[in-house]
């Protein structure tokens, strides 16, 4: 196998056309460039130089040599420059994970920021509704992830939470409802109605338990939705009641009111998941600032 640090002396050898220039523009002596290149042809197996009066030629096998050399130089400046860029935060890939909801909200608002001040840097986002992000952030297959957890919980090994905001429920009745001229309700008056499902199970859903709990109760479901929207089309039609997210309620049916809860009033926090082993990188801090900046906006 070729030195490379050989090459490149052969390389300095063959643009001035004499050891003696060379070893000047290296730094050695002529002895050491003498040196390194007879260890080189011993790895080639063949001369690379050959005397030309006071000075020196490469051979065809010397010639060759030289010219991977000079490509090798490129490639390492080029590298050099790349990895300088790439510390600065002015190239790379973030790759995100994130749920339907915080999507226009969150997401959407922060990546157009990151792309304004890292516009070299490549974003690649994927929704991960109902899947667990945090084998993939833990794993380092994403860089960040938004997820939902109760207000009370800690960081997980190996992944660091950031609290973003917190989400707070609203009901959801049909226009002519009892209560729909309420403007806030006590969820302990949901106790007796019929309730659309709007959450698959799991953390979200559970926040929804977890109040209709502290209120006394336990949610009658006579219809399971896992979507917000459709959630909303049974309850325009009269099949019930619902409790949906703030952020869920982009959408909002025609048909439907929307009203606050107390009595505790439900609520969703919402998370960025990074690694905590994550080596340093100027642009997921920058995402982590937008999407920190874009929640307390909201």
């Amino acid at each position: 196998m070729l030195d490379v640090r050989r090459m490149q002396v052969l390389r300095a050898v063959v643009s001035s056309g004499s050891v003696t220039a060379a070893a000047a523009d290296l730094g050695y002596t002529p002895s050491a460039v003498s040196q390194q290149i007879t260890a080189l042809e011993k790895q080639a197996g063949t001369a690379l130089l050959e005397r030309v009066g006071r000075g020196v030629r490469p051979t065809a096998a010397g010639l060759l040599v030289a010219e991977y050399a000079d490509a090798i130089g490129r490639q390492v400046a080029e590298a050099e420059t790349a990895l300088a860029d790439l510390r600065a935060g002015r190239t790379g890939r973030l790759t995100v994970r994130y749920f339907t909801t915080a999507g226009a909200s969150l997401v959407a608002p922060a990546v157009a920021r990151l792309r304004a001040e890292h516009p070299r840097v490549r974003v690649e986002l994927k929704l991960i509704d109902p899947e667990d992000p945090l084998p993939d952030v833990k794993e380092g297959r994403a860089d960040l992830a938004l997820v939902v957890r109760a207000p009370e919980s800690t960081e997980l090994e190996g992944v660091r939470l950031v609290h973003l905001l917190d989400d707070p429920y609203r009901a959801v009745l049909p226009k002519g409802h009892r209560l729909a001229r309420r403007r806030v309700l006590d969820l302990a008056e949901l106790a007796q109605e019929p309730w659309v499902g709007s959450e698959w199970p799991g953390p979200c859903l559970d926040a929804q338990l977890d109040a209709c709990a502290a209120a006394g109760f336990r949610p009658g479901f006579v219809v399971e939705s896992g979507d917000y929207v459709t959630a909303q089309g049974f309850v325009a039609a009269g099949l019930g009641v619902s409790l949906v997210p703030r952020l869920g309620l982009g959408a909002r049916h025609p048909d439907v009111v929307i009203r606050e809860v107390r009595g505790p009033e439900p609520v969703r926090a919402i998370y960025a998941a990074v690694r905590e082993t994550a080596p340093s990188q100027p642009a997921l801090r920058t995402l982590l600032d937008a999407l920190r900046d874009t929640a307390r906006q909201g």
